[in-house]
């Protein structure tokens, strides 16, 4: 058995992992690099010929984990794709709208380069289109949670909920006499809408995540009250409250809490709009997935408070709605994509919000060095959108409480819920190389044998 780090190797995006084993090949995760100094690895040929590759699973349906699979399919993939009956749902949404906005990302550049007679590091051409998206999705196969499948000859498979989005798992597999662990991107405990995640399956290895391995989250019982203040700050200095939100699940989450904020009438009846049609339709995911959500989620479905119809909330679906919002005079809150400002409406709401030292921009999610959404956070100011060069003056706050990420020890709490001897050897990946060689540190310190895997390294499994 053999494993190569064909992504999230001291990186935080481009989760890709190839398993050679019982003579097959097995991609687990076929993600998309986000930062920006890795962006040319999603055009370069992919590390191994894709037809060679027999299978591929999927942990869940962010494109960092799966963006990359229309591109792996237009050059010679063909066999089944595996995952839950959610990210199977949840992935083709957010292929499509991967694959449109390349094309709009593409146009643009390529016409804004010819303007400035300069060419961009990698071609000024989308990675794959709908119809690419389409034939992808043709191979999902939907496996159930914590039921062993053969996903091929000689290679089984056990799907165990993580808790980081709806319909996301870490992987069992087991071939040729040994077993591996692939953690996919940890959840945390006592989150909105979703259940717990389950603690990590016995193994002989584990490739585990480490986007927060250096660092322990604030204490998430305050993110209501936290939210409460950033609002009702922004209401009071008469700016718009401007949200760069992950259109699966950080904005269903933030949806939650408005609504019970509202309910409370603890924030002003403000007009909320979900200025994501991606985010709209994973929604819809949500409504025909309620046995997936956490108690509380279902209590509020069967009480009639469900947190995806509430007074004031306003879903956008066309780009004139999208502009329309620009021309409303007062405070509302836009929840928009993309979650690190690289792409999709955000920026447009960012030119017009930010700028305006009256307006808040409020984080939610992980930022990854090299995007938009990392530069204004560090405080880089002015920063450039569309070809413009914007003074950030608008307030600028975050809300960790938010994250779907598991911090430094919630992340050692689910390797210690291993039932069964500790691994052979944990391999930390999917975190900046000082998350992840600071993680490795403490699973040392706790008695872990543990590596941080550079990019293109292949290791046998004895």
């Amino acid at each position: 058995m053999n494993l190569t780090f064909l992504g999230a190797a001291q990186n935080v995006t481009g989760s890709r992992y190839l398993l050679e084993a019982a003579g097959k090949r097995v991609l687990i995760d076929c993600g998309l690099y986000q930062e920006h100094d890795l962006l040319y690895r999603n055009w370069d040929p992919f590390p191994v010929p894709p037809a060679s590759i027999d299978a591929v699973l999927l942990t869940h349906a962010h494109v960092d984990h799966c963006g990359y699979l229309p591109r792996l399919v237009k050059n010679g993939f063909a066999g089944p794709v595996f995952g839950t009956s959610a990210t199977a749902e949840i992935a083709r949404i957010a292929l499509l709208d991967s694959a449109k906005l390349q094309a709009e990302d593409a146009a643009f550049k390529k016409t804004r380069h010819e303007k400035e007679r300069r060419r961009g590091p990698f071609q000024e051409v989308a990675l794959y289109d709908a119809a690419d998206v389409e034939a992808c999705c043709g191979r999902f196969q939907a496996v159930p949670y914590d039921q062993p499948t053969t996903v091929l000859p000689g290679i089984e498979a056990t799907f165990v909920e993580v808790g980081h989005i709806l319909g996301a798992a870490s992987i069992l597999l087991r071939a040729d006499g040994r077993s591996i662990v692939f953690s996919g991107d940890i959840g945390r405990h006592h989150r909105p809408l979703l259940r717990d995640p389950a603690d990590c399956p016995a193994a002989d290895y584990v490739v585990m995540e480490s986007t927060y391995g250096d660092r322990v989250h604030e204490d998430s019982s305050h993110t209501a009250d936290q939210l409460a203040d950033i609002i009702n700050d922004t209401r009071q200095r008469g700016g718009n409250l401007i949200v760069p939100a992950f259109a699966i699940e950080r904005a269903q989450d933030l949806l939650y809490y408005l609504n019970d904020l509202l309910a409370a009438n603890r924030i002003p009846h403000i007009l909320v709009f979900l200025d994501s049609p991606m985010a709209v339709k994973v929604i819809e995911v949500f409504e025909r997935n309620l046995p997936l959500l956490d108690d509380d989620m279902k209590r509020h479905v069967r009480d009639h408070l469900s947190p995806f119809h509430f007074p004031g909330f306003k879903p956008v679906h066309t780009v004139d709605e999208s502009k329309a919002i620009n021309h409303i005079t007062g405070t509302v809150a836009v929840l928009a994509g993309a979650g690190m400002c690289t792409g999709g409406r955000i920026k447009h709401h960012l030119v017009n919000n930010i700028s305006r030292p009256e307006s808040t921009v409020l984080f939610v999610g992980y930022q990854a060095v090299g995007t938009l959404g990392r530069l204004i956070m560090e405080g880089v100011s002015p920063v450039r959108l569309f070809g413009q060069s914007l003074p950030v003056r608008a307030r600028l706050t975050h809300l960790p409480g938010c994250s779907a990420h598991a911090d430094r020890d919630e992340l050692l709490a689910w390797l210690k819920g291993v039932k069964a001897r500790p691994p052979r050897r944990i391999f930390v990946t999917h975190g900046e190389p000082e998350s992840a060689t600071q993680f490795a540190g403490t699973l040392r310190a706790n008695g872990f044998e543990a590596a941080v895997p550079k990019y293109g390294e292949r290791v046998e499994l004895t």
